[in-house]
Parts: structure tokens; sequence; C-alpha cells
């Protein structure tokens, strides 16, 4: 890795972060107590307010690369790149009646992959557990690196040294509290992310001359702020389809739609989005200052870190660490929840064990939140690849998922053949795309030939879907009443 200086004292950095991980442990342990069997584990017992709510969304969504990718786009496709990274919080405003839709249909359920199998049958529901879960590690992989990246930037802390450390923190908490944990701390890291983002933002508007800004974009790099750029143009597309896609399949919202009260949904999913929606413009904003400052930039993923650190001095990359130590808590303890529910209760409780009590369950959940923690932490040691390639490399597949499920949510035509050879068709085709045009198309390739597919066998090989059949604990009570009688 090329030597970047550091902007805090590696001494204030290790404080920090020692202070942190034990506030969050502390924190994690100290909501995790409410867990009491295992709905209370996987769904924080399903009564999850307004508050909590629109805290834990936004703040899960607030991921490293809401910190890093943004201000990596501006810094290589200029003001569209910052807009298109921002496009992702229609992922959260369209969720939100889709998460009203979710809990209507399925008031027990627990996964995405439930609905996957509910509705499109087992051939479907076993191709989107490989997508899913494929993403979510792709994901923690990407935010283990970040945790590095971070460490190293601001305070000279040794890249897997960071890493480390930021995985075990939330693998411990979450281990212990599960989504209750999660969701708890996912509340006080929303309230510190949004102050510190006012914080810098009011900081870096005073300190800079936007004139001396633009005026060098301008002689340097005209194209960051053409209107004209053509990939920066279809990385608003891909990343919209991105978003959406990421936040309609994954567990980790599935999750909190299932958590939140009756009613509190697609208020809480609505809310966090306008909450979100300004934090990757503010970020983007700043690496496109990074030339008028003269600062050397060797990785563009470390630009959004070290452009704050420098602008705003030592408290204020105090600040910028905790901030983004918290953005990073926020996402891997949702992810190591979720990814560890929907192996759980997908694979584990439907086909391996189907009469696992709690207590096996239990121990299960640890094994497993502590295995995806452990892999993540093999792979992330050599660092590959920077931030936007790792992650992207799922975008196709997610983008696949997106039309099958707002389909097989709403209308009863939606055909379980068509569904799955959406989402194979549109991942293969996206990630023929992603490698032969570029990591800024594979999204957008992937969702439409999914809507295509999923639309010409839904006329064509139309199905009439009972929405009964969605609500298993129903059918599962009427399993046992006719046992019952049968006796």
């Amino acid at each position: 890795m090329d030597h970047q200086s550091e902007i805090l004292n590696p001494t204030t950095g290790w404080i920090l972060l020692a202070i942190l991980s034990a506030l969050w442990i502390f924190l994690g342990m100290y909501w995790g107590r409410k867990a009491k069997n295992m709905d209370g584990f996987m769904l924080a017992g399903r009564n999850v307010g307004l508050a909590f709510g629109t805290a834990t969304a936004m703040a899960t969504w607030v991921t490293s690369n809401t910190t890093m990718l943004a201000p990596q786009f501006a810094l290589q496709l200029g003001i569209w790149g910052m807009i298109a990274y921002s496009t992702a919080a229609f992922g959260l405003f369209l969720f939100a009646p889709l998460a009203k839709r979710i809990k209507q249909l399925m008031p027990k359920g627990y996964t995405s992959g439930d609905f996957i199998r509910l509705r499109y049958g087992k051939k479907a529901w076993y191709l989107f557990l490989a997508i899913s879960i494929f993403y979510g590690f792709t994901w923690l992989i990407s935010m283990g690196m970040a945790g590095g990246i971070l460490m190293n930037a601001l305070a000279g802390i040794p890249y897997k040294m960071g890493m480390t450390i930021i995985l075990l923190v939330c693998m411990i908490y979450t281990i212990f509290g599960g989504l209750y944990a999660v969701i708890g701390t996912d509340f006080i890291q929303s309230l510190i992310i949004m102050v510190g983002i006012v914080v810098v933002g009011v900081a870096v508007i005073w300190s800079i001359d936007l004139d001396h800004v633009y005026q060098n974009l301008t002689e340097n790099k005209p194209m960051l702020i053409s209107v004209l750029l053509p990939a920066s143009i279809m990385a608003i597309f891909n990343n919209l389809l991105f978003g959406i896609g990421e936040v309609f399949h994954s567990n980790v919202w599935w999750s909190r739609a299932f958590a939140m009260r009756k009613g509190i949904g697609q208020k809480a999913f609505t809310m966090a989005g306008f909450f979100w929606i300004p934090i990757p413009i503010a970020a983007g904003f700043i690496a496109l200052t990074s030339g008028s400052m003269g600062i050397n930039i060797t990785s563009p993923d470390m630009v959004g870190p070290l452009m704050a650190g420098h602008i705003l001095g030592k408290v204020g990359s105090i600040i910028v660490f905790i901030v983004f130590f918290c953005s990073l808590a926020s996402s891997i303890d949702s992810l190591l929840a979720a990814t560890s529910d929907l192996i759980i209760e997908d694979i584990y409780k439907k086909m391996i064990n189907r009469n696992a009590r709690e207590g096996k369950l239990r121990m299960a959940s640890i094994i497993v939140i502590s295995g995806l923690t452990i892999l993540a932490w093999i792979i992330c040691l050599p660092r590959i690849g920077t931030l936007a390639t790792v992650l992207f490399f799922a975008g196709p597949m997610v983008a696949s998922t997106i039309y099958p499920i707002v389909m097989g949510l709403f209308w009863k035509s939606a055909s379980a053949t068509g569904a799955f050879w959406a989402m194979l068709l549109g991942s293969a085709i996206g990630l023929l795309a992603y490698f032969q045009l570029g990591w800024y198309t594979g999204s957008l390739v992937g969702a439409a030939v999914s809507i295509v597919v999923t639309t010409a066998f839904a006329k064509w090989n139309a199905e009439n879907f009972d929405w009964k059949k969605m609500d298993e604990s129903t059918l599962v009570n009427q399993d046992s009443l006719q046992e019952n009688l049968i006796r």
C-alpha cells in the first residue's frame, strides 16, 4: 500500500479505537439483554417503534460505502458521480410501501428467503439464497476493508489491525444481543453520524474558497464538472438500480420490516431516506476540493477521510474518526445479524434440522456469525481492489431480484418460472456487461434483463397466486388442527 501521512497521532487513534470499541460492546450487550428468545434475537421482539426504526434504517444505510465510495465517485466521475451515489436513497424510499405490504402478507415472517420460498417455490429460493448470501458477504468484505483503510488513513493504525478490530467488535456484541443490540447501537450511531456530518459540512464550507475549487476543476479536470460525461450518466442509473436491488432483496431490510410494529415500516423507511440523502452529497463534495488544496491521493477510496482530516485539523479528525467508526459498525453489525438469520432460518432450520429448538438455533447463530466474521477477515487481509470494484461485482445479481420481488408482492400473475429465469439471466448477462463494458453498467443491464423476463413470463405463463399462502403461521396452525382432528 502506498504510504500517506496520517492526520491523527497514532496514539490518539489507538485511544479512540479502544474507547469506541469498549463502548459499543457495552451498549450492545446492554440492549441485547432483552433477547430472551429467538424472536427477540432475530427480530427484536417485532416491537420496534418509529424512532428506533428510522434510526436503524438510516444508520445501516450510512455504510463505509456512503462515507468512502461517495467521495471516490466524485473524484473519478465528477458531479454526476456524486449525485449518482445519492440515488441510493431511492432504495429506502421505494422499499417503504413494500415494507407495509410485507407486514400485511407475512405478519410472522422471518427472512426475505421466506418470501421467495412461499411465493415462487424451491428452485427460485435456492438461487435467491445464493445471490443474497454472496452479496451480503461481498458487502461485509467491503466494510472490513473500509475499516482498515480508515484507521490507516486517519491515524496510521496498520490496515490489518484496524480491519481486525472493527470486525471483532461488531461480532462480539452481535453474538450477545442479536437485532436488539444492533438496533440499540444503531440509534446512538445515527445521532453521532448526523451531528458529525453537520459539523464537518459547516467547517468545510467555512474553510475553502469555492471559486478557487471551481477554477482548479475547470483548468485541470474539466470532465469532472461536465454534464455530458458518458460514464457518469450511466453510473447514475446503474447506482440507482443497484441501490434499489440492495435494499429490496437484502434480509438486512426485510428483518427490519418484520421487526417494526404494524404501521411503522412505511414511515420509518421514508424518513430514513430523507435523513440519508444529503450525506453522500456532502461527502462527495469534499473530494472535489482535493485538487485545489494540493493533496496527494494515492488511493481513490481514501479521499474522504484524508480530505476531511486535512481540512478540519486534529479536533476535526477526531470527529471524522468517530463518525466513520459509527458508520462502519452500524452496517457490519446489521449485516452479521441479517445474514446469520438467513442462513439459520432458511438453510439450517428449513433444510438441515427442522426440529431444532431455541438452544440449538442460538448456538448455530453464534457459530454462523463467528464464521462469517473470520472468513471475511481472511479475505480482507490482502486488501483486494478498491471498495467500488469489490462491492459492485454483486450489482448485477442484486439488481436481477428487483422486479421478481416487486411483482411477486403485488401481482398474482407473477410466475415462479419467470422469477427463476429473471434472476439467473439477469445475473449472468449483467456480469458479462460488468466485465466487458465496465462496473458502472452491470446493475443496469441485470435489472433490464430481469424486467423483460419477469414481464414476459407473467404475460404468457401467468399464475393465479393465492395470497393466503404467504402467511405461513396460518398454514402451520391449520396443519396442527388437522393432525389433532385425525387423532
